[in-house]
């Protein structure tokens, strides 16, 4: 089984910047890429952060801090990812755009780099397919925030090679997270059950069963859940939910994983959730109040 020792992260956004930093934690030397300047001074603030506060929370030395960020080089050259053992792929959720990008990097990576897409619901096989090493594809689908989140599906496409799966889930367990293995089928584990559910919550609240806060309450104090899934669709992104439920519908055609139309037009609104301040909840204040959503 080859270790893998450097890695590439193509996107320096929210989930490429997560993984860029839990793998310089690891050891990991890492280079990050990004189209432009001002998305790697994004990415590189928000692991100088994330970093910071651990430090702050006495969970991490200034030390090692340092030693995690000069463990990350930043380039707009996809070139620049050629050294890697291993390049992970976090960039938008289309699969021409990552398809795109695959066949750039099959051609500039020597052909014992694996590849991994972090895809939440695209087909890895269909990645795979683009490449010149469909054996040596896989998924590495990390959860937001990546730095606090323990759990990482592996996803075996149809082409994948055991070694590849094996390669993969020690990558993950250095990273100090937990593997579970899954096949390539839309949505993997936990977005095949959470999709569905949280559509539940919003055609709740469109039918008039009840209102936001109550859909969140009961549900957290019924059911036990650490927050309610209104709460939960404003953290995912309101925007990424409605795709992924796009792509899972387009999948098995079941009316459970269309978005409902209250969503799409939240999205349409530009009501992504908390990254843009407005969801089903206004995130302007503190605590977050439930927003008139004129029903």
């Amino acid at each position: 089984m080859r270790e893998i020792h450097t890695i590439g992260v193509v996107g320096t956004g929210q989930m490429g910047s997560g993984i860029a930093q839990v793998a310089a934690g690891a050891g990991l030397e890492v280079t990050a890429r990004d189209l432009h300047d001002d998305q790697l001074a994004g990415g590189r603030k928000a692991v100088e952060q994330s970093l910071g506060k651990l430090v702050e929370k006495g969970k991490l030395s200034a030390a090692d801090r340092e030693a995690a960020l000069g463990r990350i080089r930043y380039t707009t050259k996809l070139g620049d990812l050629t050294a890697s053992d291993l390049v992970i792929e976090a960039v938008t959720e289309e699969l021409e755009a990552k398809s795109r990008l695959w066949i750039a990097l099959d051609t500039l990576c020597p052909p014992e780099t694996l590849f991994a897409s972090n895809t939440s619901s695209l087909s890895i096989t269909a990645m795979a397919a683009v490449t010149g090493r469909p054996e040596r594809f896989l998924g590495l689908h990390f959860f937001n925030p990546v730095p606090l989140m323990p759990l990482v599906e592996v996803v075996r496409g149809v082409s994948t090679g055991a070694e590849t799966m094996e390669a993969g889930t020690a990558f993950v367990r250095r990273l100090g997270k937990e593997p579970v293995l899954a096949r390539d089928s839309a949505g993997f584990i936990v977005n095949l059950l959470l999709i569905p559910y949280l559509l539940d919550a919003v055609r709740a609240v469109e039918r008039g069963v009840a209102s936001v806060r109550d859909v969140d309450t009961g549900m957290k104090l019924g059911c036990g859940h650490p927050m309610g899934p209104l709460t939960l669709l404003d953290f995912v992104g309101l925007d990424t939910a409605a795709r992924v439920g796009e792509i899972l519908f387009e999948e098995f055609r079941e009316p459970r994983y269309a978005p409902p139309p209250l969503l799409k037009r939240m999205v349409v609104a530009g009501w992504y959730g908390k990254k843009s301040g407005k969801g089903f909840y206004d995130w302007s204040v503190t605590p977050p109040v439930p927003v008139e959503l004129g029903l």
